[in-house]
């Protein structure tokens, strides 16, 4: 066993979203199935570094420089430590672990933070303790964490089975063509970088619960996953474009028929909205195709061949000083070397 284990993981871009819960939404279940790409981990990512700790009397947490609190307000750590401690006691592991973890991006501001920093804990610990899990075993833990997170445990373009059991045990994710398959990109228009008012998983919640739109939106998304995975796989960007931003749209509209409403769209991500379908009119065809998760910032999907003619649009709509993304398709979670640690002496000490 290493010292230190080092991982880093990078969020996705849900091309067929997920919204809503089946059961009582301790396991992330999905009421659909959902479709996505990974990000490029140049662009986007979470480092996570797991150490024993010795000295602790028990697990500590940090994220982004802080020390995450042990109480059961704190839904997202309570899950993590519930995880660190299955995987601990499934190693036949005891000692307390230490584990950091940093992201190169604002987190909760819809970005898919919990994504990547799911999968790169859960990628972490399986090296770390030596568990030797497979990648439908490692989907099904970072399920449980953030359900997107299923997904960010593999590269390249990515399905995710909703399954039908109970305990969840068929509800993983699965690479259906790899990085290098098609050379689609993320324009990321960074609209608001702040952390959003209503939760996901309080959204999740209360959209299953009180929208009456959301009643069809599981069986129109699993059709939407089946078009958008032949779409992927044949490269037809023309289908993938309408079936990505109507879905989106769909999403959204069931946000806005929550009671009370949530709406996580402002007006620039309305303005964004309206460029794309202006850019596609004047193309003749479909170049572009935008995308929102819980949050402003427009994802607008294209391809390299038209990279930067979405730039132009994004940088004219957002204005001066607007800060735009370029995230390719990544490649899945990797190991970094022990100098890539983030458990230092510096770190030590002030701890």
């Amino acid at each position: 066993m290493s010292e230190t284990i080092t991982a880093m993981a990078s969020p996705n871009i849900a091309l067929v979203k997920y919204w809503g819960k089946r059961g009582d939404g301790s396991l992330n279940l999905p009421n659909n199935s959902s479709v996505s790409f990974t990000l490029s981990e140049n662009i986007l990512n979470t480092k996570t570094s797991v150490a024993v700790a010795p000295d602790l009397k028990e697990d500590a947490i940090y994220i982004n420089g802080e020390l995450q609190p042990k109480d059961q307000k704190n839904e997202k750590t309570t899950f993590i430590s519930k995880i660190i401690e299955e995987m601990r006691k499934n190693a036949g592991f005891s000692d307390n672990l230490l584990v950091v973890s940093n992201n190169s991006f604002p987190t909760g501001s819809g970005l898919a933070s919990s994504a990547s920093g799911a999968s790169a804990l859960v990628f972490a610990l399986n090296e770390f303790l030596g568990l030797k899990l497979d990648s439908k075993e490692l989907s099904i833990i970072a399920r449980r964490i953030s359900g997107s997170a299923c997904r960010s445990m593999a590269g390249g373009f990515v399905y995710w089975k909703k399954g039908e059991l109970d305990d969840g045990s068929d509800s993983y994710a699965e690479q259906i063509a790899p990085q290098s398959h098609w050379d689609v990109v993320d324009m990321i228009g960074i609209v608001n970088e702040s952390r959003k008012k209503v939760s996901s998983s309080q959204g999740h919640s209360a959209t299953t619960k009180t929208s009456v739109l959301y009643k069809s939106r599981p069986e129109y998304a699993e059709k939407n996953a089946d078009l958008v995975v032949d779409a992927v796989r044949n490269r037809n960007f023309a289908a993938l474009a309408e079936v990505v931003m109507r879905d989106s749209n769909n999403m959204h509209a069931t946000m806005l028929d929550t009671w009370p409403p949530i709406r996580y769209l402002n007006d620039m991500s309305w303005d964004i909205i309206e460029a794309v379908h202006d850019l596609n009119g004047k193309n003749g065809e479909s170049i572009a195709a935008y995308t929102f998760d819980a949050g402003p910032n427009a994802h607008v999907i294209t391809t390299a061949q038209h990279a930067n003619e979405v730039r132009e649009m994004l940088s004219e709509v957002m204005g001066e000083g607007s800060r735009i993304l370029e995230a390719p398709v990544g490649s899945g979670p990797k190991l970094l070397s022990e100098k890539d640690s983030l458990i230092t002496g510096e770190f030590l000490k002030n701890i």
